[in-house]
């Protein structure tokens, strides 16, 4: 089946009047190329399409990558928060009939895999998506607490959130949210956007990264207890363990945990940072 005969996307923003909000972290993407490369990385290991189970895409704007997801296959639950973007995206759903649900509302405050199970869409369930900037970190850390949901997440994200995410001990990029993230998921750098593939182009650029989840977090671990230890560790990542876990416990916990307490947050594994979660539990 031959996907249908679209508009422009630019004559649909200047139609439907949606010049990108800073406010919400908008950059539209619109060039067919790059939005169909994200969506031929988010196909499922083997799979010629996005046709298996449902993707769901978080603030689809006018819909660029919206489009090569579905012309990709995909059955498509789109969540966007500016309801300026309704009719525009609309419109693609009628292209493309019962393939696209589009739900307004506040990506912040939904389950996505709970959002497909209310409407009957079928797993496996994978999101796609082109975050708004000034939510990406909270969304994503909210996602990895339940990522066994989810086949597998293909994101894009400012360069320097994705270089923490990827990051590894002993590099200055390596901190919390690496730790969150590679504690509970593989995390591959697929490939960088310059500033001129957006509009409006952002001052930096863009990375998308695809993260699946593990069979098992890497390590045995209590998710607060690991925030805790983490936040407290890499909140004075200059000092000595023994100095910044001091109200946890600190030359105590590291020698229960088995860390040498004069290391500092940077030089610890995630496997170590278990360790001193599992350990925090009686300090």
């Amino acid at each position: 089946m031959s996907a249908p005969e679209l508009p422009p996307l630019r004559d649909v923003i200047a139609r439907h009047g949606l010049a990108a909000r800073h406010g919400l972290g908008q950059h539209f993407l619109l060039d067919l190329n790059l939005t169909a490369k994200i969506a031929r990385a988010a196909r499922p290991e083997g799979a010629r399409d996005l046709a298996a189970g449902t993707t769901i895409e978080i603030g689809p704007g006018p819909g660029g990558l919206t489009r090569a997801l579905l012309a990709a296959g995909a059955c498509v639950l789109a969540i966007e928060l500016d309801r300026r973007c309704l009719p525009a995206l609309a419109e693609l759903a009628a292209a493309y009939p019962g393939r696209l649900t589009v739900l307004e509302g506040d990506a912040l405050k939904l389950d996505p895999a709970q959002q497909c199970a209310a409407r009957a869409l079928p797993p496996p369930y994978r999101i796609v998506a082109n975050l708004p900037y000034n939510v990406a970190t909270p969304l994503l850390l909210g996602w990895l607490g339940a990522i066994e949901r989810y086949e597998s997440l293909t994101l894009m994200f400012q360069k320097e959130v994705a270089d923490r995410l990827i990051a590894k001990p002993r590099s200055k990029d390596y901190g919390r949210l690496s730790v969150a993230a590679q504690w509970r998921a593989t995390i591959e750098r697929l490939f960088t956007l310059p500033p001129g593939a957006f509009v409006p182009p952002p001052k930096v650029e863009s990375t998308v990264v695809r993260l699946v989840p593990r069979a098992a977090p890497l390590a045995p671990a209590d998710p607060a207890l690991l925030e805790r230890v983490t936040a407290a560790a890499f909140g004075q990542r200059r000092k000595m363990l023994r100095q910044s876990l001091k109200a946890l416990g600190g030359e105590a916990l590291c020698r229960a945990a088995g860390i040498a307490p004069t290391a500092r947050a940077e030089e610890l594994s995630v496997e170590q940072f278990c360790a001193l979660a599992r350990a925090s539990r009686v300090h």
